[in-house]
């Protein structure tokens, strides 16, 4: 089954008619062609739609999706109307992910880049290992999250639950609501104008007229780089 053209222009990928593989590799073309917005139909809770993109295009997926959707996208926009099983934008480099709806556990895991936004809530281990990447949650956020979180912001305008940040290194975390419980190595640190000024453009970007002065924010104490004795009981 071939992919068709709607009047608006964008290309229709029908999974009601169209295999998985077909689909993704149509997206994965879209480099050498001149195509830059797509849309997904009848994901049907797929997994993995819309992976492994690297070209400034559009794709929207109408829908909920599986796991891994959008992962290892680079230079991309994906849209998904629905909601996102695990892995959603998974070792993303570049681009944005939109999820309207709820994601599953460790969204945006060990990406380097780009910009998820998840409407919605997060469940556990939302940004486990993230090494750039910029997270804006709107709703809530699980327990483990941002575990040994390296590089990047997770922002999260609810509320977030046990162990956030154990072990973090550099990453910023940005928490509008309550705070279950710290990780190892996890503390409150001062917002300075600096943070203020980040928080704000990552806000204006994902879409909400929350205040970055409403925050707090939470970063690594710096203890836990090195194995010392001293702090063995944090392990």
């Amino acid at each position: 089954m071939t992919a068709t053209a709607t009047a608006q222009d964008a290309v229709t990928l029908d999974m009601g008619s169209m295999e998985l593989r077909e689909v993704n590799s149509t997206l994965q073309a879209a480099a050498a062609t001149n195509r830059t917005q797509f849309e997904v139909l009848n994901t049907l809770g797929s997994h993995a739609i819309a992976v492994g993109l690297d070209a400034e295009i559009k794709v929207t997926v109408k829908g909920s999706t599986g796991y891994y959707c959008a992962g290892m996208n680079k230079r991309a926009t994906v849209h998904v109307t629905g909601s996102v099983g695990p892995g959603v934008a998974e070792n993303m480099m570049s681009g944005t992910v939109i999820v309207d709806g709820d994601a599953s556990q460790y969204a945006g895991a060990t990406a380097h880049g780009g910009l998820l936004v998840i409407k919605g809530n997060a469940s556990s281990r939302c940004g486990i290992s993230m090494k750039g990447i910029d997270i804006v949650v709107h709703g809530n956020i699980g327990h483990m999250s941002a575990f040994m979180a390296q590089k990047g912001n997770l922002v999260v305008l609810g509320d977030a639950g046990d162990a956030l940040g154990d072990s973090l290194y550099e990453a910023r975390l940005f928490v509008r609501g309550s705070v279950k419980s710290l990780g190892a190595d996890c503390i409150e640190k001062e917002m300075r104008p600096e943070h203020l000024e980040l928080l704000k453009d990552l806000l204006d970007r994902s879409g909400t007229d929350a205040k970055p002065e409403e925050f707090r924010r939470y970063g690594s104490a710096r203890k836990l780089y090195h194995f010392n004795v001293d702090h063995a009981d944090a392990y």
